[in-house]
């Protein structure tokens, strides 16, 4: 099952691990910051009338005593970048070798270098070679599966949209917002053994 919606529930690690004690869970991650501008871009797309009406800044610094509906498309903004501590909760219920964290921006940019990580960490024995299975389309701008005669098949439209950059004084808030999160993610994954991924390396240089 895959699922971006309940990754940092307080309750369903516990409800899953009651469920499936022996499940392997696996979270991909991409910058917090861009997660948080993705999920308003969403809510853009599918007509969200507070995202329509304020502007990606004005939503991510938007006070606690904002109207209702603006406090909980900032919070769902920002809340789920707060990875370190998400992870946690997980790792409260299920053992350290039950969990792998795979790197975003390389799933985008390798898809099958992680996926021969993935079934590593699944520990499958029929692996498959997904060199040959999948294709850059320049025009989606993502990895595709491969078929017969070389064509490729992508997601729909609703996936890979693309959209305006972040503006700067975004980008700069939540360099700062998530400076102290970051930090913690990055000891909880060396505590782990697990890679940091390539943009948190990055962050970490840039809060230096």
């Amino acid at each position: 099952e895959k699922s971006a919606n309940y990754f940092d529930s307080e309750a369903t690690p516990k409800r899953a691990a009651a469920l499936l004690p022996k499940a392997k869970i696996i979270t991909i991650l991409i910058s917090p910051a861009d997660r948080a501008y993705s999920w308003y871009q969403h809510q853009r797309a599918h007509d969200d009338p507070v995202a329509l009406k304020y502007s990606f800044y004005e939503v991510i610094t938007a006070r606690a005593d904002v109207m209702p509906k603006l406090r909980a498309l900032r919070n769902r903004c920002l809340v789920p970048g707060w990875y370190a501590m998400h992870i946690e909760r997980w790792l409260n219920q299920y053992h350290a070798n039950q969990v792998l964290v795979l790197d975003g921006q390389l799933l985008r940019s390798e898809p099958a270098a992680t996926m021969e990580k993935v079934q590593k960490f699944l520990g499958l024995q029929n692996v498959i070679d997904y060199h040959k299975l999948l294709i850059f389309d320049p025009k989606k701008g993502f990895w595709c599966q491969l078929l017969d005669g070389n064509k490729a098949k992508c997601l729909g439209k609703s996936k890979g949209r693309r959209y305006p950059e972040m503006d700067a004084d975004s980008r700069v808030f939540l360099r700062e917002y998530y400076r102290d999160s970051n930090i913690e993610l990055s000891k909880l994954l060396y505590k782990l053994g697990q890679t940091l991924p390539t943009w948190l390396r990055q962050e970490l240089q840039n809060n230096r």
